[in-house]
């Protein structure tokens, strides 16, 4: 089993799809758990020396952040934290993203500033390796003082308390506990509030949407490409010449690409009749680019937030200190969340446009691309479904970091929304994938009219690819279970 291990390193999104794509398990690196020890040894002597109360660690939380508590309730109040903030609600949060929270508290708790137990972050370890998930739900966190909701519910299970999915079946914790031998936490001053706050809910959607936006990316271009040449379109807008003279690098970078998907295609090279394409064609290097531009800039964003601390207080022991500040906050990733579902419903924005295109009877095209249209609708109501989608995205691409609602009787007086910013975007994601599956299955029905003429090498062998899955339709039949298996071509990596 390949391991892959948490220390101090820059942790990049391109090993995060890694760790995910091939399996891997972690391991604590040396220098982590030392850091985490040492933090948490620190902390122990602070609270035993020091009069003044500490946030968090002596205190209560939020607007009673003036109550002092008990050394012998310390643990007590941990726990209690826990529980009373695990009011986690609605749908089940996807199991991948289930999978990237944890990886990314282990990463945030491993730099030694949070002033948790060691054998605290190992459960989190375990649970990662074993593939034992806590239920986590979609509503409840206002992205600000951490997805404390969220993460509460992530946490239960390290106290025998909540359910997880294991071995693919709900069950309590308890019994977890029981089938793995283990112990429950017995959470020690802090640890409540080093797992609770934090934006690991925000940041492990946002991470998941990044990977999936750079595919989709990806394939948007050699979707578009196929389009291109089955709607007999032109080169010309895709030559470096008009790219130099409008250098944004996404642009540049899906021009490029365009004209390598469509290297020694005979209907690119043959006379054109017409003088130039519409803008959904035409355009493809201008809107697939900014999405590439969005798509990086918000890469490198979620990359520094999830090489971050976010819980609070901090604490610095090498500098004798424990600030309560705002790392837990929000906003630095809930804008570009927002911006990265803008980026993406362009993408199938313009995609439906495409398709739209290629039904319409022109160019030489059937209406409908279907040989008898009349007796057959052909791929009339797959369009229907693409602009149905594209209008949905819409709604769900209004920014919820515009939002503000004051909580904790007003002492967590700004919020940032982010953790609705977050769940909008993992949909905007979703329906980006079914509109372009749904060019794709069109603009390969296209292309069979363009025979005996054929495209480039690699987009043919993308559609005989395409074909192994969904046919060629020749008359009306049941559409939808073509639709969804092209969905599942574009879970994949274009080549």
């Amino acid at each position: 089993m390949e391991i892959h291990h948490i220390s101090p390193q820059w942790l990049t999104i391109d090993r995060v799809a890694e760790i995910l794509d091939h399996g891997m398990h972690l391991a604590l690196s040396e220098e982590s758990c030392q850091l985490i020890t040492s933090c948490r040894e620190y902390l122990d002597r602070k609270a035993a020396e020091e009069s003044e109360p500490i946030y968090g660690v002596t205190t209560g939380f939020g607007s009673l952040c003036n109550i002092s508590i008990e050394a012998d309730q310390l643990a007590t109040l941990q726990k209690n934290l826990v529980m009373s903030h695990s009011c986690n609600i609605g749908e089940r949060v996807p199991r991948e993203v289930v999978k990237l929270m944890l990886l990314n508290k282990i990463q945030s708790l491993s730099y030694g500033h949070s002033g948790v137990q060691l054998i605290t972050v190992q459960r989190l370890v375990d649970f990662f390796n074993a593939d034992i998930l806590p239920l986590v739900f979609t509503h409840g966190s206002l992205g600000a003082s951490g997805d404390l909701s969220p993460l509460a519910n992530l946490s239960l299970p390290l106290l025998g308390l909540g359910e997880v999915e294991m071995h693919g079946e709900v069950i309590p914790a308890s019994e977890m506990l029981k089938k793995m031998g283990w112990e429950p936490i017995q959470f020690q001053s802090k640890e409540g509030l080093a797992l609770l706050n934090g934006t690991q809910f925000m940041s492990a959607y946002a991470t998941w949407a990044v990977i999936e936006a750079r595919r989709l990316s990806r394939w948007a271009d050699k979707i578009g490409a196929l389009s291109l040449d089955a709607f007999d379109g032109r080169i010309e807008p895709f030559l470096a010449q008009i790219q130099k003279v409008r250098p944004h690098p996404g642009q540049k970078s899906t021009a490029s690409a365009i004209r390598d998907y469509l290297q020694g295609s005979e209907l690119i090279a043959r006379h054109k009749q017409h003088v130039q394409d519409p803008y959904s064609f035409r355009c493809i290097p201008q809107v697939h680019g900014a999405a590439k531009d969005t798509i990086e800039f918000v890469a490198e964003v979620i990359e520094t937030e999830i090489n971050s601390v976010t819980d609070n207080p901090t604490i610095f022991p090498e500098d004798d200190l424990i600030i309560s500040a705002g790392n837990f906050h929000g906003e630095p990733i809930a804008i570009p969340m927002d911006s990265l579902a803008i980026a993406l419903s362009e993408l199938a924005n313009i995609s439906e446009r495409r398709t739209f295109k290629l039904i319409s009877g022109v160019r030489g095209l059937p209406s409908f691309l279907v040989a008898n249209p009349g007796l057959n609708s052909g791929f009339m109501i797959p369009q229907y479904t693409a602009a149905s989608i594209v209008s949905q995205n819409k709604g769900l691409c209004w920014p919820a970091s515009c939002d503000s609602i004051p909580s904790s009787q007003g002492q967590e007086d700004h919020v940032s929304m982010g953790a609705n910013a977050a769940t909008k975007l993992y949909r905007v994601v979703e329906n980006t994938r079914r509109v372009l599956a749904i060019e794709l299955f069109n603009a390969a029905q296209a292309l069979h009219f363009r025979r005996p003429l054929h495209s480039s090498e690699v987009l043919e062998q993308m559609v005989e690819e395409f074909r192994q899955r969904v046919p060629f339709i020749e008359n009306d039949t049941v559409m939808y279970p073509y639709i969804n298996e092209a969905i599942d071509f574009l879970a994949c990596e274009p080549v």
